[in-house]
């Protein structure tokens, strides 16, 4: 055996314990990608069942809010009827209530007319005299002074 078949035989050598080095961790490396493979397959098994309850939740939430939009539809036009109602109301029986208020009105000023002798009175009907001040009242109840006589401003 000369030397080149000698240095050969050492690389051979070398390199089948590189090789046998190097199979454990590219072994290792084949189960992780069988093991993220399953972990991807598990998750999309998984996955589709979650999105078909979302698409019913999604649906079953359309049709409340459809509910929803039909009662506050209906509740609208009740409130516009009401509404129209009341104004109805308000022209049939109002405008009869009123007049018959002011018919009443003329009755009774044409009676209290007709009783106090057909003189006018200088106030219109239901004033009253305007009332002195307190103060004027005061003055006039302790004879002129503005403070009872015997005692000061001061209240002493």
């Amino acid at each position: 055996m000369d030397i080149g078949q000698i240095a050969g035989l050492i690389a051979a050598i070398a390199f089948a314990v590189v090789a046998g080095f190097l199979i454990y961790p590219l072994i290792r490396l084949g189960k992780l990608f069988d093991q993220l493979a399953d972990t991807v397959k598990q998750a999309g098994d998984h996955a589709i069942p979650t999105l078909d309850e979302s698409a019913n939740t999604v649906t079953q939430l359309n049709q409340t809010l459809a509910d929803v939009n039909r009662i506050s539809s209906a509740a609208s036009t009740t409130a516009n009827n009401v509404g129209a109602l009341t104004d109805l109301y308000g022209s049939m029986l109002g405008k009869p209530v009123i007049k018959t208020a002011a018919f009443f009105y003329a009755i009774r000023k044409t009676a209290s007319s007709f009783f106090s002798g057909g003189r006018k009175s200088d106030q219109p009907a239901g004033s009253r005299a305007p009332e002195a001040s307190t103060e004027a009242k005061e003055v006039s109840r302790h004879g002129g002074a503005p403070f009872p006589t015997g005692t000061s401003q001061g209240g002493k």
